[in-house]
């Protein structure tokens, strides 16, 4: 349920909009003047605050500039019985929610509540949305000329027009996410979100509630209605890496999801439409899986409409040097640091290593090169830095 805070010199209108409020089955806290009422916004987070805008000490137009400089995001509603536009416009102004006039009308605190709790979750999936533009924004190119990038990249031309799902294969750090987001840029879904889920990182008692949302209510912690992934990516793509960890419960409801084009939150009662084109991805044989009963065989078909083989880095060598000069750049910019290049020793030696962490390991063996190494990398360098 949502958390809120009460402002209010006055003890009965303390007492009042509290009861108010618990009633309808917010939880609720009360401060007496402005000053512990910051202090609690500070250390509690709220999804509202109300607040009195005259107090002694701190007055509540004071709070709402500490609560902005401070970077409180929490939506603020500001009451006052000395209410006149001046002040409505000067408090809006300020970056409060919305103003609310004593005597207090109960349909309007209810009507502003839930509206400014709306507001506070559409911020949240906002931010989610950002993330992922923000993203998009980086380069995605797969690097390399080996006849396996060839093939991935013509295999990308193809498939990526359609909704077709597709199912990414490979060895951990091979860049399977970079495929599902060439997949993404280059489909008619491009302009909505590419949402993406590390099924491994996710604890399995919350995998559902990730993918499908939550109700409020639903669990212990659930304080607010909250959208899963599915919903998030409605329109866009969803990337499920890691399918292979996903346990048996969710396996079944994500293939639910896939034939119906329906979820429901957790802990709810109606079926909600999504369209979200789901990639998928694993380092996992998921064939071997499907025999040894850890992974469902009508979900493998569902996913893998189209299957993509990313290679080890081992299996495509000619493209190290691409890779390894691509780094160099990119991190010097990104470290403010003066150019810096390998010599050709340096390259024939990074194509000798054997690469058990693929791009990922070659990614951070040249960011240790560069802070370590003068400006031009040599053998010497890499056999000295590099543990083979």
């Amino acid at each position: 349920m949502a958390k809120l805070l009460i402002i209010d010199d006055e003890a009965s209108i303390r007492r009042t909009l509290k009861e108010i409020l618990e009633f309808e089955d917010y939880t609720v806290d009360v401060a007496e003047d402005g000053v512990k009422g910051l202090a609690a916004a500070k250390k509690t987070i709220y999804d509202a605050i109300f607040c009195d805008i005259k107090m002694p000490q701190m007055d509540g137009l004071e709070v709402l500039d500490n609560l902005k400089s401070e970077g409180i995001p929490t939506p603020v509603i500001m009451i006052s019985g000395h209410g006149n536009i001046e002040t409505a416009v000067d408090s809006i102004r300020k970056g409060a929610y919305d103003f609310i006039e004593k005597p207090l009308d109960l349909n309007r605190i209810l009507v502003t509540i839930k509206n400014a709790l709306d507001k506070t979750n559409l911020v949240e999936e906002t931010v989610v949305l950002k993330k992922q533009v923000k993203k998009l924004g980086k380069s995605s190119t797969i690097i390399g000329n080996s006849p396996a990038i060839d093939e991935i990249n013509t295999m990308i031309e193809k498939v990526a027009a359609s909704d077709a799902r597709v199912l990414i294969t490979g060895p951990n750090g091979s860049g399977k996410e970079l495929v599902a987001r060439q997949l993404h840029e280059q489909s008619n879904r491009k302009k909505s979100p590419f949402i993406e889920v590390n099924c491994a990182a996710i604890p399995s008692e919350l995998i559902e509630s990730e993918l499908f949302g939550h109700e409020k209510g639903a669990f212990t912690s659930a304080n607010k209605m909250r959208k899963g992934k599915f919903e998030l990516a409605d329109g866009g793509t969803l990337f499920l890496d890691e399918i292979g960890d996903m346990s048996a419960s969710a396996q079944a409801k994500v293939l639910r999801a896939l034939q119906e084009n329906k979820i429901m939150r957790v802990g709810g009662e109606k079926n909600i439409k999504v369209n979200p084109r789901v990639i998928a991805a694993t380092n996992k044989d998921l064939r071997k899986m499907i025999k040894n009963g850890e992974f469902r065989e009508d979900l493998y078909h569902r996913l893998s409409v189209i299957v993509i083989k990313v290679p080890s880095l081992n299996e495509r060598e000619s493209d190290i040097p691409l890779l390894a000069n691509y780094f160099i750049d990119k991190i010097c910019k990104e470290h403010g640091m003066s150019p810096k290049t390998f010599d050709d020793s340096a390259l024939k030696s990074l194509i000798a290593i054997d690469w058990t962490g693929n791009i990922r390991e070659l990614r951070n063996i040249v960011e240790r090169l560069i802070i370590l190494c003068g400006s031009v990398i040599t053998a010497d360098d890499v056999n000295t830095y590099v543990v083979k």
